[in-house]
């Protein structure tokens, strides 16, 4: 019996189709969790560190950083209150999209603003850029609030 070529990759390929759509429909939430995560600790614990030494964060913005147009408090204050509210909305997948938009502005500022930034301190600040892009425009996915809410707002 004769078995046309496309018959002989069909079933490979339908076997393939389930494996991705098992892999799409359970582990990429969990990646999309993960990665929210990951982006939320390391910004979250570096407002911490800014919040548990106030004077010391004000001597930074007033001598060693340089952020454009914002007088130095005013940009200490602004960065601290993103960093530790962002990645709060960025955990909840509340805002998600609002958030990892407002983070990697953060990100790019603090990426510009340190003169002294190492090659490897640029490559983190690029990683975190990229990342924060994936989640902006793919959303912070079905462990959410906001995908929660979006349910909730089509079952109404």
């Amino acid at each position: 019996m004769h078995i046309p070529l496309y018959g002989f990759l069909y079933a490979p390929y339908r076997l393939a189709a389930r494996g991705i759509g098992l892999v799409e429909r359970w582990l990429t939430p969990v990646f999309d969790l993960a990665l929210r995560l990951y982006l939320a600790e390391v910004f979250f614990r570096s407002g911490w560190l800014k919040v548990s030494d106030w004077s010391s964060t004000l001597d930074l913005f007033n001598y060693v950083y340089e952020v454009p147009i914002l007088p130095p408090q005013l940009a200490a204050l602004m960065g601290t209150a993103g960093e530790l509210a962002l990645p709060v909305l960025l955990v909840l997948g509340l805002g998600g999209r609002f958030a990892a938009a407002g983070l990697f502005v953060l990100n790019g500022v603090a990426a510009v603003s340190f003169p002294d930034m190492s090659e490897l301190g640029l490559r983190d600040h690029v990683l975190w850029g990229a990342l924060f892009l994936v989640l902006f425009f793919h959303g912070p996915g079905r462990l959410s609030l906001d995908a929660w809410l979006h349910f909730r707002k089509a079952t109404d």
